[in-house]
């Protein structure tokens, strides 16, 4: 149990007017009047309730030393972090040239009269590079022969995209002069199927990109073809390492469109798309923009030549997860870089050291220490007398409002020619509010329990949320036999709508596991190797039919009903208690009933299927009363479906 926190004195005001009063009778018994009407019961009372102020604040003193007592133990203020989002720059016009977007452009949430808008900057240089089609290949079920069809397009004849009755494994190839990394390409096609086809809301097709080792999918943002059922335009959204490849005798940045296996119920194609012609030109590109806005050549103020100096940025908090802080201080020879560490215990008179607190953006220099034999020690350097204190750039910002939903990003804050529009297609995720004082009144004792030393399961868990705390959850499993590898199973915040949740969202980002990684590597016990990665997701579907109550609306109940599954089988927000669908619990259709029953304008749940679905490739099980789970895997809600009857 946690040690109670004493009270100094536990009077309050009525017991120290009763004390008084008792007072008054004891020493000056002729004093009889003793109602509220008396003068100098009015007294009494003042001085109560002032002195009841006073104790009040003596309660406090103990919080005071407790917060002392963190700073001690080098326990700080946790910074926020930055959320991040891919941003696409639209032009205003295909591209005829390359169109550089550079490192810290911003953009930005709208503006209202009520709320400010949120600045965001890219983090890397965008190369919008033009296209066109230089070669169009066929190949039929994977083979490695391909038949050129670009002298067909241009004597205007026909040509199939695929086999006669299309095979998983057919491909329609796109060639263009060279790779388009991270850009938008807009494929202009003229087509048609014969015969009845495929669903154009969902066709067994997927567009993918060659990048050197293996063909990775494009994200598809416009799709007018139906699956290449009528003329229309198709825009691609090429992944980063999109690549020249030399295929059929023809050195290009490849394109396909191939055949993929229909999914129980969907429509497979029948007849092969016939394609008239085909253009392509780049319309737009892509890269990450972050919720942290750069800040350079910031002067500190001047140096006094006094050990322990210390210094405030004018824009708190600084973000230290995305890049190094730069401290420099100037000498006749320039500006000098000093080192930014953690605490001064290894620094000698010479090292050019400071502390950063980047909660509250103070910058402090090496301080003097009285040693036990009267001596004075310097632990780092201080600079000269006079001498400038500059920070040459740092990031400030970041936060939960960063979070903000897909498409708020719309405003280009910087004048890039020939961008016309700016739009985020997936919401931001990552931001995270500093740590407040009571948070870090918790955390101190969980820093004194790891020691900051990973050797059991639960300092694994609190290094890991100290040095990432984007992370929501945190579960590190012991060797499974001695010697075998630590596993730290890593789940992100994602955002979370009405429930739903990507799966691609639930995924570590690279620049987080680096850093656990980095922490871990210094922690570690020697000898023991560490794993680092997401748990296994297995995907849910569930199958009711329920009857509404007279008078509601069958869409609005299964909205909700939706709703309610979605949240309720949910690594994040499910489970019973809203934190999250607990590890390795499997799932009743008793608690489904109960879920569905408790649904604002439900009558009667009718009957539920519950099904096991591979959340990647959406191939799905046999249905069942209870889904086991692995040990130590969550459940992801992958694509529940419901049937609403009224009465």
């Amino acid at each position: 149990m946690t040690l109670p926190v004493p009270n100094l004195d536990d009077r309050r005001f009525q017991d120290l007017v009763d004390d008084a009063k008792r007072l008054v009778m004891k020493h000056c018994p002729e004093w009889t009047d003793h109602n509220v009407s008396d003068p100098g019961v009015t007294l009494i009372e003042t001085f109560a309730f002032m002195t009841d102020q006073l104790l009040y604040r003596l309660n406090r003193v103990p919080d005071r030393l407790y917060v002392k007592f963190l700073e001690l133990i080098g326990v700080r203020l946790m910074p926020p972090t930055a959320a991040s989002a891919p941003v696409t720059f639209w032009l205003s016009a295909p591209a005829t040239a390359v169109v550089t977007v550079s490192a810290g452009t911003r953009v930005a949430t709208g503006r209202t009269e009520t709320i400010e808008s949120i600045l965001f900057t890219t983090t890397e240089p965008l190369a919008i590079v033009p296209s066109s089609v230089v070669s169009v290949k066929t190949c039929s079920n994977g083979a490695t022969t391909f038949v050129e069809r670009l002298d067909t397009m241009r004597r205007r004849l026909t040509f199939d995209a695929f086999t006669p009755v299309p095979k998983p494994g057919d491909a329609l190839l796109v060639g263009l002069p060279e790779a388009v990394p991270c850009c938008a390409v807009q494929l202009d096609v003229d087509c048609h199927i014969d015969g009845v086809g495929v669903d154009p809301v969902n066709p067994p097709l997927a567009w993918e990109a060659w990048t050197g080792t293996s063909w990775e999918p494009c994200e598809v943002s416009r799709d007018d073809t139906g699956g290449l059922n009528r003329k229309g335009v198709v825009v691609l959204h090429v992944p980063p390492s999109h690549t020249t490849e030399i295929v059929g005798e023809q050195h290009a940045g490849w394109l396909r469109a191939v055949v993929t296996p229909s999914d129980p119920g969907q429509p497979r194609y029948s007849a092969t798309p016939v394609i008239h012609g085909i253009t392509a030109c780049t319309v737009g590109g892509t890269v990450t923009a972050r919720h942290a806005e750069p800040v350079e050549n910031e002067v500190l103020g001047e140096s006094e030549g006094v050990p322990g100096q210390s210094f405030t940025v004018r824009r708190t908090p600084v973000l230290t997860d995305l890049e190094d802080v730069v401290v420099e201080v100037s000498d006749d020879s320039g500006w000098q870089q000093w080192t930014v560490v953690e605490s001064f215990g290894d620094s000698g008179p010479d090292d050019r050291h400071v502390t950063l607190d980047a909660a509250s953006g103070v910058v402090t220099f090496g301080p003097v220490v009285r040693e036990q034999d009267g001596g004075l020690r310097q632990y780092g350097a201080v600079p000269e007398r006079g001498v400038l204190v500059r920070l040459r750039r740092y990031l400030t910002g970041g936060g939960v409002r960063g979070n903000v939903r897909a498409g708020a990003i719309s405003t280009l804050k910087t004048s890039i020619p020939f961008v016309d529009a700016v739009e985020n297609r997936r919401p931001a995720l990552g931001g995270v509010d500093a740590e407040s004082l009571e948070q870090a009144k918790l955390r101190g004792p969980m820093a004194l329990q790891s020691r900051n030393r990973a050797v059991t399961a639960r300092d694994y868990e609190l290094i890991c949320a100290h040095v990432a705390p984007e992370l929501a959850r945190i579960r590190c499993l012991p060797p499974d036999s001695p010697g075998g590898p630590v596993r730290v199973l890593l789940v992100p915040s994602a955002s979370v709508d009405r429930g739903r949740i990507r799966i691609e969202d639930l995924l570590p980002s690279p620049s987080t596991t680096r850093r656990i990684a980095a922490r871990l590597e210094e922690t570690r016990v020697i000898g023991t190797s560490v794993v680092l990665g997401p748990p296994t997701y297995r995907g849910v579907t569930v199958v009711a039919r329920l009857v509404a109550l007279a008078g509601h609306d069958p869409d609005r109940v299964h909205e909700s009903a939706l709703a309610a599954l979605y949240g309720l089988l949910n690594p994040l927000t499910g489970g019973q208690d809203g934190t999250g669908w607990p590890f390795g619990r499997a799932v009743h259709q008793g608690q489904v009933y109960a879920v569905l029953q408790s649904v604002p304008g439900v009558a009667l749940v009718e009957d539920v299927q519950l099904f096991g679905a591979n959340p990647v490739t959406g191939e799905r099980g046999a249905s069942t009363t209870k889904l086991e789970l692995e040990p130590h895997s969550l459940v992801f809600s992958y694509e529940h479906q419901i049937w609403v009857e009224t009465p």
